[in-house]
């Protein structure tokens, strides 16, 4: 008698080739196209990161040659080498899911905070120029932790106010719940003498608090506490309130005046007036010739004035505009409270922080040490803006798929 041969299950045949095709789906995500908001902002950091490593080349050849054993590659090399570092942690954290930084969040800022704080143990708190101690060095580690506290105090600021939106509209709530770290942020770099990184940080939290909703009179007090303190640091020291007053007292008028308070202030705008419209040639720079100092740091912009002109400098502001027009489109796509917040700080960081550069640079405010972000030299620095970037770019993949607080997949 013949037997009829057997046939699989129904079940085990459709589930035979589940494991495969569930592969298969996971190796075709790796060659999805991002979104467009997504390939914008790498397309920007990854162009104004060369930019800035050209810069910073052209800029610090002469000092690099008169430091470091007639090495004219010493600060670019060096420089180019925190860029090497600083493009993989961008890229790995723009895979990391959402709920990874919220998780987190709470044990990066406290561990950044205390970080800060070894400034002040002998030994380890670098000062730099007179007045500021802001960095540290653990053997042959060097760096600036407070540029890894902006990164901490804007991810933990976004997710205790998504977490609770309730307190935004409780100034006491708000207060007891974000008070302190803030204070605490702003306290320790500060106490450091570090005024410009000090500003930088209110205007994370400012920008985190105000797109959570929270009112203006609500800001205005903790507005004028940190104006007062940020009277005191000033008038702590001679040669920063010497140039506050110069610039209060009209600026510098005439070359009689370039020394001390004056000197960066008066051969900034020389560097600027020598570039003309077109600029002196990349390379062709006087005022590196030691006459600018920090030519490759908070001057950079002075710099590429000269040797690019006007149309270089009108490039770099347009830079930042495309920089912010990407972390717009990524706040708008999102109808997550927590990257909206979080990606507004790091927007009024990037963006506020090249304000002051510029500003000061054209004398529009005094003096005050920030580095031009994603251009100037700064390992630190530069590690800590592509960091954040690569956070941001994390918010910016598969924006469709709108998420929860907690960060996993609506349903």
């Amino acid at each position: 008698m013949d037997r009829k041969p057997r046939t699989a299950h129904p079940a085990t045949e459709s589930a035979a080739p589940s494991r495969p095709a569930a592969a298969l789906v996971r190796v075709r995500s790796l060659f999805t196209p991002e979104h467009a908001n997504f390939t914008m902002l790498l397309g920007i950091t990854v162009f104004m990161v060369g930019f800035g490593l050209l810069m910073v080349l052209s800029s610090s050849a002469i000092t690099s040659y008169r430091q470091n054993d007639e090495d004219f590659f010493y600060t670019a090399s060096r420089q180019a080498m925190f860029a090497i570092i600083g493009l993989p942690l961008m890229l790995i954290a723009s895979r990391t899911p959402q709920r990874f930084w919220k998780r987190w969040s709470n044990l990066a800022l406290w561990g950044s905070l205390a970080i800060q704080s070894l400034i002040f143990v002998p030994g380890i708190g670098q000062s730099f120029g007179t007045s500021n101690t802001n960095w540290i060095a653990i053997g042959p580690v060097q760096g600036q932790p407070s540029e890894f506290v902006k990164i901490a105090l804007a991810i933990w600021l976004a997710s205790v106010v998504a977490d609770r939106p309730e307190i935004v509209s409780d100034w006491r709530a708000l207060l007891k719940t974000v008070g302190l770290p803030i204070g605490l942020a702003l306290g320790l770099v500060l106490a450091g003498g570090d005024l410009g990184t000090a500003i930088v940080i209110a205007l994370i939290a400012f920008g985190a608090l105000f797109v959570a909703g929270v009112r203006l009179r609500v800001l205005l007090l903790p507005i004028v506490v940190g104006a007062l303190l940020a009277i005191i640091v000033t008038m702590s020291s001679a040669s920063r309130s010497g140039r506050v007053m110069t610039f209060l007292n009209g600026g510098c008028a005439s070359v009689d005046e370039a020394d001390q308070a004056c000197w960066q202030t008066v051969h900034g705008l020389y560097a600027l007036a020598t570039g003309g419209v077109f600029g002196v040639g990349l390379g062709n720079s006087r005022a590196k010739w030691s006459w600018l100092p920090h030519s490759e740091t908070d001057y950079i912009f002075a710099i590429i004035g000269e040797e690019l002109g006007l149309i270089g400098a009108v490039v770099v502001l347009l830079l930042f505009v495309v920089l912010a027009i990407a972390l717009l489109r990524i706040i708008r796509g999102s109808s997550s409270p927590y990257v909206k917040i979080a990606v507004t700080a790091i927007m009024v960081w990037m963006i506020g922080q090249a304000f002051i550069n510029i500003a000061v640079v054209l004398t529009l405010l005094p003096v005050i040490g920030v580095p031009l972000p994603l251009i100037s030299q700064g390992g630190s620095a530069l590690v800590a803006n592509l960091f954040a970037i690569g956070i941001a770019l994390s918010f910016a993949r598969r924006p469709a798929v709108e998420q929860t607080t907690d960060g996993a997949p609506a349903s």
